[in-house]
């Protein structure tokens, strides 16, 4: 029999911070628009594809099998592609490559073809399979339309000049010269060629997706659709189609925690998360956990293992099992001398649960996307640390044009040495 609902083939890059927006996007694709939606998703971790309950989402209800179909590929190990020095954006780039004869062989499989796929920013790739597939192709770009528009920019920049500026986009915001990605400084790179690349494929698609919404950015989205130069650059229907966050399930927050927040004075919590992906190194945590004491200000803090020198350490790390040895992290006596504080959590914490909760009043954050959005919906102000990607961008958005962000600026000179309890002491 033929299905009757149109069938959406949705493709999530590895980590956390993908899956879950693709994860939301396919929600709303199953119950505003009547799809039937599988996911293909891409692991790290060999022991993931054969437990995705475990290792792909942790702790959280996300799988849905009345909404949809979660399907993780076989694992397929890049690590011979990469070099030791190549950096996050080229890291995904490969292992997602590696994927698209599994990804064309599940498409081959299914009795239905489905009539539409989209791909996240680092699945651009595998649009050459809708081609084969006979099927509508979209890019989610789970981020904010200034970050697409920087995007698909970037491939006008002069190689042979290294970007030394702010960089100016028609009609839209400009991007400091402290908010650019990486790779736009050193087009020598190979993150420069894949950013390259990922922007030239987006003109492939026969439309972009963005998790953003017009009140939120009117001024950017406004331009992609009429700015004369953005169009003659990149002429693709951008559809706003955010906020895409997870929904509020207060049973995840658990019974101990939830207790916990009850007790305290409305808005009187500092929520200090980095996201999946974000870490700290060790200097960096000491510092942090001395500030918090120090300010005497109540706090959660989801602590992951610090990992020197790589802020988004925790893509490429397995931490399973360490949950239980966050001590050797702190100053020694910490959790003692703040046990009536604050909460330490290790590895992970239900984090829109947390911040939806009257007692909390601000979030420590790396300004993913993911986070940015659920902190803007629970009106929850911010203090931004960016660790890495299009964070940088995220909290200039949120602190200059939304004016809900603190962003200490110390922060964003590079190679400027600080320590965080002096940041957090002037601002709590």
């Amino acid at each position: 029999m033929i299905p009757t609902k149109p069938h959406a083939a949705l493709l999530a890059s590895p980590g956390l911070g993908h899956l879950i927006p693709m994860v939301e996007l396919a929600n709303r694709l199953v119950t505003h628009h009547g799809f039937h939606v599988t996911i293909f998703v891409v692991t790290m971790e060999p022991t993931a594809s054969n437990n995705p309950n475990n290792n792909l989402l942790p702790k959280q209800p996300y799988r849905s099998p009345t909404l949809y179909n979660l399907v993780v590929l076989p694992y397929v190990d890049s690590s011979a592609q990469m070099s030791p020095t190549d950096k996050i954006m080229t890291r995904l780039a490969i292992m997602m490559r590696g994927y698209v004869p599994s990804l064309q062989a599940e498409l081959g499989s299914m009795e239905h073809n489905p009539t539409l796929l989209v791909v996240d920013l680092f699945g651009t790739e595998f649009l050459s399979l809708a081609d084969e597939f006979d099927m509508v192709k979209y890019v989610y770009i789970p981020s904010n339309a200034w970050f697409l528009a920087m995007t698909i920019c970037v491939p006008l920049l002069d190689k042979q000049v290294k970007h030394v500026g702010p960089l100016n986009i028609p009609g839209c915001k400009r991007v400091e010269y402290d908010d650019i990605l990486d790779p736009v400084f050193d087009p020598e790179n190979k993150d420069y060629d894949e950013y390259v690349r990922i922007a030239l494929d987006l003109g492939t698609a026969d439309g972009v997706l963005v998790n953003t919404w017009k009140q939120l950015e009117s001024k950017t989205l406004f331009s992609l659709k009429n700015n004369k130069i953005l169009r003659e650059i990149f002429n693709k229907r951008v559809y706003p189609v955010g906020p895409l966050v997870r929904p509020v399930r207060p049973e995840c927050l658990g019974g101990e925690l939830l207790e916990w927040l009850d007790d305290q004075p409305k808005e009187s919590v500092l929520y200090v998360s980095f996201g999946s992906g974000g870490t700290l190194s060790s200097q960096q945590t000491t510092e942090l956990a001395w500030g918090l004491e120090m300010s005497q200000q109540r706090f959660i803090w989801v602590l992951r293992p610090p990992i020197e020198h790589d802020g988004a350490g925790a893509l490429f790390h397995a931490m399973d099992g360490q949950d239980q040895i966050v001590s050797q992290y702190l100053p020694r006596g910490f959790l003692t001398r703040t046990h009536n504080l604050g909460k330490v959590i290790p590895m992970w914490a239900p984090q829109t649960e947390v911040l939806a909760h009257k007692s909390i009043g601000g979030f420590l954050s790396h300004c993913g996307w993911n986070s940015t959005l659920e902190s803007l919906v629970n009106g929850v102000p911010i203090i931004a640390w960016p660790l890495y990607a299009e964070q940088n961008m995220n909290a200039a958005l949120v602190e200059e044009e939304l004016g809900v962000s603190i962003r200490p600026k110390l922060l964003f000179m590079r190679g400027f040495e600080f320590k965080e309890y002096e940041m957090l002491e002037l601002i709590l």
